[in-house]
């Protein structure tokens, strides 16, 4: 949610800034500039009457201790007509504020100028590209070699869920335990802490990070407890700082999560959803980072480059997208997107995220922190996938495969226990 102050202050740029995402958001910034306008007046006023009030009062007390009753009366009219007219305001007030807090939950992130513009994922700028494998006819998608091998079985998770929810066996059970452990020792040698946080969380996390109101019908929710299954760790452990003030001493905070996730992904069919391409249940480690303004961009560079040293060790071809303002997501002010090829269905497939959503999260979340001057100010939030396992499990099992089984890289033989599945 972009801060009222910064809205007054930079009203044209904001305003060019989401014309990336392809929306005019002039007559909602005229809206919201001219009711905060009110709001400021109302509470002037508001705060002129209760110091009447309080003026009032002492004097009444002043009264009845000199004994002067017969000036109490009128002054009690005046006081009883001062509280009706406040209770009016405060009514008011209340109102003006809601309306506004409605029309800027409307409003995007500003995507930062070095953001592409353009309206589809067609638009993303790749930035980089690593060594792209030999295609070969005769590699097998993933789905295949899941049968193929007995690791993984759709049709049970359909039987007992409904699509979009495998079952991993045997040595495909094994991996997927691997590659947390792996990507969560990465991450902590990296200087992540780690946390272990629910997958449930209430209406007030999911507005924190943006989430709520669910504008795609993207996630789960159980409606007898009116909570929500998590999308992504990033949403529970951004929240473990909701509502809170820190010093700059007690800054960065870096810490990494494993959860399972769960998206609806209302709407999702046809052969891109195949096989672990799109699930509704999928595991995933997630790096948050909470930093001071100057030190955002820094920082989101250094999470770029980690996740890369892992897909580099993974020995997975990959390469890095920019997104344009179309592409962009709702909160986010730059996003990285992570890509590696799957040499089975010859096409790349999504691995990671990395974004900063500046202050953007955090006056949501009424985090902040006081400066070294003292002054209090919003902070800036960042996060990424450390990573989507779904995916990366197809492009281990399709770039890997020699017709006699998978060979894993040798970075996760230590995690496995074997070097081969077949």
């Amino acid at each position: 949610m972009l801060g009222l102050q910064y809205i007054q202050e930079n009203k044209k740029s904001i305003i060019n800034g989401i014309k990336k995402r392809g929306i005019d958001s002039t007559n909602i910034i005229e809206k919201i500039i001219d009711l905060d306008k009110k709001r400021k007046e109302k509470q002037t006023e508001l705060d002129n009457h209760l110091a009447n009030s309080n003026k009032i009062a002492k004097e009444i007390g002043v009264l009845f201790k000199t004994g002067e009753t017969q000036k109490v009366s009128s002054l009690k009219e005046k006081s009883i007509n001062l509280k009706s007219l406040t209770k009016t305001l405060q009514e008011q007030l209340i109102e003006i504020e809601k309306s506004l807090l409605d029309l800027r939950i409307q409003l995007p992130n500003v995507p930062y100028e070095t953001v592409p513009k353009g309206n589809s994922e067609k638009d993303n700028e790749e930035v980089f590209k690593s060594e792209m494998p030999k295609s070969n006819v005769d590699y097998l998608p993933h789905w295949e070699l899941g049968k193929k091998y007995d690791i993984i079985d759709f049709e049970l998770g359909n039987k007992i869920s409904g699509a979009g929810f495998p079952v991993y066996k045997g040595k495909g059970a094994r991996l997927q335990r691997g590659l947390i452990n792996y990507f969560l020792d990465k991450n902590i040698s990296a200087g992540y802490k780690e946390v272990q946080v629910p997958i449930l969380i209430n209406e007030a996390s999911g507005f924190g990070t943006g989430q709520l109101p669910d504008k795609e019908g993207q996630m789960y929710q159980i409606n007898q407890d009116n909570l929500y299954l998590i999308p992504t760790a990033e949403v529970p452990v951004t929240n473990l700082y909701r509502n809170s003030l820190l010093d700059s001493k007690e800054l960065p905070i870096a810490l990494t999560g494993y959860t399972p996730c769960f998206r609806r992904e209302a709407g999702s069919y046809g052969a891109h959803v195949r096989g672990l391409n799109r699930l509704h249940q999928f595991d995933k480690v997630e790096i948050v980072r909470i930093e001071e303004p100057q030190n955002a961009l820094n920082a989101l560079k250094g999470m770029v480059s980690h996740i890369k040293s892992i897909l580099d060790e993974l020995k997975l071809p990959y390469r890095i997208l920019r997104l344009c303002g179309g592409d962009l997501g709702f909160s986010s002010a730059l996003t990285y997107d992570f890509e590696i090829y799957s040499i089975g269905q010859s096409k790349w497939l999504e691995v990671s995220s990395v974004s900063t959503f500046d202050s953007f999260q955090a006056e949501r979340l009424k985090l902040r922190y006081r400066n070294s001057n003292g002054k209090k100010e919003p902070l800036h939030t960042l996060n990424g996938s450390s990573l989507a396992l779904p995916r990366i499990v197809a492009g281990l099992l399709e770039n890997f495969q020699d017709g006699n089984g998978i060979n894993l890289p040798k970075v996760l033989v230590p995690y496995m226990g074997f070097e081969k599945i077949q």
